[in-house]
């Protein structure tokens, strides 16, 4: 049964996201942020780059993390009983890093079918305000997709620098402060961003993409996602395997396959040549 009350499926329906929920324990979270430090060191300075789209396809302990059973029932509570794993991100801001995330949605450039996907942002290290934690404005996913417009700022971290094109009263915006292992969850409509790390430690989160199996993905191109609970009756995208270790040689051929399916795409939309 999913762990989340009615109240909270409510709460999270009228404003867009949910915190704080227990994900893992304290000390897995460090241990993951030691595996993960262990693996950058081995790996080299551009781990995140290489890795970028779907680092759980190339890193065990990542792939692990997105099966958890309680992250699982939590996201149970608002996309139902049958969804995947479509992306992961790693967030880092070192300590006193210039770095931030102005206000955006995450549907904007995702092409999905329907907004029926959830974000859970798992903490491990503690995100408060000071480090720059996730900051949300509240029933903002209910206005559908507003208008963005790429800066290109300086020590913006998104690609492009997008951001929303409309006025945004940040006097509304909620902290989502969490501790080491706890998460937030948040809808992929749900206008966010977050501010600079001004604290002496470092904020590290994990974001996991979670969409409900009936949600197709519109550009074109093909795409692979985890089926991590329930049944998957649609077949929109190629399945993953599960890797039995870092960098597993297929996990690699199909991650490789489809990030240059991805930059065929993009590149046939830049010269006007998509279908």
């Amino acid at each position: 049964m999913p762990m989340l009350a009615e109240d909270q499926v409510r709460d999270y329906n009228d404003h867009g996201y949910l915190y704080p929920l227990p994900a893992v324990s304290a000390d897995a979270a460090q241990a993951l942020r030691e595996d993960l430090a262990e693996l950058e060191k081995r790996e080299g300075a551009d781990l995140w780059k290489r890795t970028k789209f779907k680092p759980h396809l190339l890193i065990k302990s990542l792939n692990e993390l997105v099966r958890t059973p309680a992250i699982l029932d939590a996201v149970e509570g608002v996309l139902g009983p049958d969804f995947l794993v479509w992306g992961v991100g790693h967030f880092a801001k070192p300590p006193h890093h210039g770095g931030y995330y102005s206000w955006h949605q995450d549907a904007t450039y995702w092409g999905l079918s329907k907004p029926d996907l959830v974000t859970a942002w798992v903490a491990l290290t503690p995100s408060t305000v000071e480090s720059g934690c996730l900051r949300v404005i509240p029933g903002s996913h209910k206005h559908e997709q507003l208008p963005h417009r790429d800066t290109f700022a300086e020590n913006n971290l998104l690609s492009r620098g997008q951001e929303v094109a409309v006025e945004v009263d940040e006097t509304q915006a909620v902290d989502l402060v969490l501790k080491p292992g706890e998460m937030s969850l948040h809808h992929t409509m749900l206008v966010h961003g977050s501010g600079r790390n001004e604290s002496d430690e470092p904020r590290i989160g994990i974001a996991i993409r979670y969409v409900a199996a009936h949600v197709s993905h519109t550009p074109g191109f093909r795409d692979s996602a985890t089926l991590v609970r329930g049944n998957d009756r649609f077949g929109h995208y190629i399945p993953e395997p599960t890797p039995s270790g870092n960098f597993d040689p297929a996990c690699v051929a199909l991650y490789e396959d489809i990030v240059q399916d991805r930059v065929r795409r993009r590149d046939a939309i830049a010269t006007g040549t998509a279908a």
